[in-house]
Formats: C-alpha cells, structure tokens, sequence
C-alpha cells in the first residue's frame, strides 16, 4: 500500500475568490498569476461566457510544503458548524502569556481582514491557549 504524498483542503463556499484571498493573507499563500490582458482574477472570470465562468478558485503556498487550498462556489449557504476546521499554528512552541500574546495579536490581524473572533480558550491544566474564530464566510477555524 503506498502512502498519500499530497492532499487538497476544498471550501464550499459563495465567493470562492474572495475567500481564496482572505485565506491567502491567512496563511502566506499565493493565487496563480492573472491571465495576460487582465488585471484581476474577477476580470477575466466576468469576460467568459456565462457557461464558461469559474465556479472555483485555487491558492497555494509558495514553498510548496503546505496543502493546495480550492474554494469552489456552492449555492447553499452554511447551515451548522463545520465537522472540520483548520487549526492556524500561530503559537507553536510559546506557552502562557507568550502564547496568548501571539494568539491575541494575529486575532486582530485577522479580524482586520473580516474574521470573526468567536472565543478565547485560555490554557487550563491539561491545554494551552487558543482563539476560536470564523473567516469571511462563516468557516470555523481555531488560532493555535
């Protein structure tokens, strides 16, 4: 049995360059270049015909470690709490008021971009501290 080298992390979602672009900044992730004659994505995609534009936008990381992330437009909107959600490591390898001071100042970053800041788990005996927050679409995702 051979072993899964890559995987993909896809988001249903109602503006899939949008939210492309909110998890670029995010992450440090990159959108493919824009066709030549055009100067944004949403340009190109409004000169196709409408059985011809795209229902999906792709973003990756530049250093080729982490997943490809495709965002792909639904036309449901979001009804519970995903079963799934990215954990954004922003404080590995800090503890207490380090921790929370990392997690706190990318919080604000965040919410700057459109996030939600739902909650702050503060670290109990057993668990370090983390931010529960939400992206542009109502996507859960913790800082931890």
């Amino acid at each position: 049995m051979s072993s899964i080298k890559q995987f993909q992390v896809t988001f249903d979602c109602a503006e899939p360059a949008r939210l492309a672009g909110f998890w670029c900044e995010v992450l440090g992730y990159v959108v493919p270049p824009v066709p030549e004659g055009f100067a944004t994505w949403e340009d190109y995609h409004r000169s196709l015909p409408p059985e011809d534009q795209v229902t999906y936008f792709a973003c990756s990381d530049p250093s080729g470690v982490g997943p490809r992330l495709l965002f792909q437009r639904v036309p449901e909107g979001k009804i519970v709490k995903n079963r799934v959600h990215l954990d954004v490591r922003v404080g590995t390898g800090l503890v207490g008021d380090e921790r929370l001071a990392a997690l706190e100042a990318e919080c604000a970053r965040l919410v700057a971009l459109g996030a939600v800041h739902v909650r702050t788990l503060l670290a109990d005996d057993e668990n370090e501290s983390c931010i529960l927050m939400q992206d542009i679409e109502g996507n859960e995702f913790c800082l931890d």
